[in-house]
């Protein structure tokens, strides 16, 4: 009866699967996912339980999943933005007690033990971490967002989920300009080029596949350069890489020739690339 199915967006084991899936794959029992949340700044989501493995993607601090499966340390996954399965710590995971109200929106910022930017940093957040925010106050003419009693951010770092989303996604990719590239990596602290595409187009408002594969299979509409021409907002595909079009003859993109997020002339990245992996595989308009 099993079906063919991606595993990294369905979770189906030989002993155990997602009910939803009970029509499409055998398995030993099927179980309903119990929701959860992450309370770290980052979870790395791995393929399998060894934390020796490549990582596949990351989840940020309060972000939402559903748990399959407690074992030995590790919890099985899947995370509701984007669908992604995998096991990741599980001490990175929180009850989902209450509902995030705010979004960080820069790269990058700290989690104050309090609001004052002298207090000790308690962590640091990547943007598109969601927080609760229960209050505001001012020190010394800086805002802060009161997190509960004690920890407080840069108010200015953080956007009102129910806030108009920005229209401009590239924009939002060229705030990661140098940011580490990282395999698998999804946030400020380091990123991929499909992680960069997904991270640019959420903060618009616009739901994207996690992998690059998945992106150049169904994220947007195929266009063709020549006959539609390119612009802004463009997305050049490559067999495993992906890139925005800050203009017809720019690219953006998590780089690992760099091994940061950089831009370069088209042309320049096309040739280069050709030498390793070949032309592009196509182009989308999201």
């Amino acid at each position: 009866m099993t079906e063919t199915l991606d595993r990294r967006l369905h979770a189906y084991r030989p002993d155990l699967a997602d009910i939803r899936l009970r029509e499409k794959v055998s398995a030993g029992r099927y179980t309903q996912g119990m929701a959860a949340e992450v309370a770290v700044p980052l979870a790395k989501l791995h393929p399998k339980p060894d934390p020796d493995c490549a990582i596949d993607t990351e989840a940020l601090f309060g972000e939402t999943l559903q748990v399959f499966d407690r074992r030995d340390g590790w919890a099985w996954v899947q995370l509701d933005a984007d669908g992604y399965v995998g096991y990741l710590r599980e001490e990175a995971l929180g009850d989902r007690s209450s509902e995030a109200t705010h979004l960080v929106c820069v790269p990058r910022t700290f989690v104050y033990s309090g609001a004052d930017l002298r207090f000790p940093v308690v962590h640091a957040l990547s943007m598109a971490s969601r927080v609760r925010v229960t209050g505001m106050t001012e020190t010394r003419g800086t805002i802060y967002a009161l997190m509960g009693d004690g920890p407080a951010m840069i108010a200015e770092h953080l956007r009102p989920l129910a806030e108009a989303a920005s229209h401009d996604a590239v924009a939002v990719a060229a705030m990661f300009l140098q940011t580490p590239y990282l395999w698998g990596g999804r946030s400020g602290f380091g990123i991929d080029c499909s992680g960069l595409v997904q991270m640019a187009l959420a903060m618009t408002g616009k739901p994207a596949p996690r992998d690059s594969d998945q992106q150049a299979s169904g994220l947007g509409q195929a266009i063709d350069p020549v006959q539609h021409g390119l612009r802004r907002g463009d997305l050049v595909f490559w067999k495993g890489h992906v890139g925005f079009l800050e203009d017809p003859h720019t690219l953006l993109h998590a780089s690992g020739g760099t091994m940061s997020v950089t831009r370069e002339p088209l042309k320049a990245a096309i040739e280069r690339i050709a030498k390793l992996y070949g032309h592009p595989t196509g182009y989308r308009r999201p």
